[in-house]
């Protein structure tokens, strides 16, 4: 299978992938790309309590996924964040649905029954890959981003993992 485990010598590859996202697009609210050093310690932190997955195709990182933690708060520690980033070269090609459905997995093993997504709006492409691995619209924070002289909407998605007991 393409998917595996991230590791931290992937790094480079995944802030290549993640690098256009932050520089030429709405989808991510940072405004510099990280440095190495920080997007490295970021995954690393990560992988202690999530998992961080990579898809690769001819030995070459093309998407992620991750999870992470939704809300400080202890009650909120049987939900998790899930996001992905595919290489748009690679776009369309199942990767993003691959990814997702396999973090899915991995997070409901762990404990976690539900995942929540966060997706600046408008972005169809994104909409439309988590309506098809089962998420659905819990409302639209209108407002809340300012980027590129701006102001962006985020729309939060849900998905419960596992029935709840």
């Amino acid at each position: 299978m393409p998917i595996r485990n991230a590791a931290l010598p992937d790094a480079p590859d995944i802030l290549r992938i993640y690098a256009p996202f932050v520089t030429d697009t709405y989808v991510s609210f940072e405004t510099e790309v990280p440095s190495i050093e920080e997007f490295t310690t970021r995954m690393e932190n990560t992988m202690k309590s999530y998992p961080y997955l990579v898809y690769e195709l001819d030995h070459k990182i093309v998407g992620y996924a991750y999870g992470s933690k939704h809300r400080e708060r202890d009650a909120y520690k049987y939900s998790a964040d899930m996001s992905v980033y595919v290489d748009p070269d690679y776009y369309r090609r199942g990767i993003g649905r691959a990814l997702y459905t396999e973090l899915a997995r991995l997070l409901g093993e762990l404990g976690i029954y539900t995942a929540f997504a966060s997706i600046t709006q408008p972005n169809e492409k994104s909409v439309g890959l988590h309506k098809a691995v089962g998420f659905t619209e819990v409302g639209v924070y209108h407002n809340v981003g300012y980027k590129f002289d701006t102001w962006l909407d985020v729309m939060l998605m849900e998905k419960p993992l596992r029935e709840y007991d």
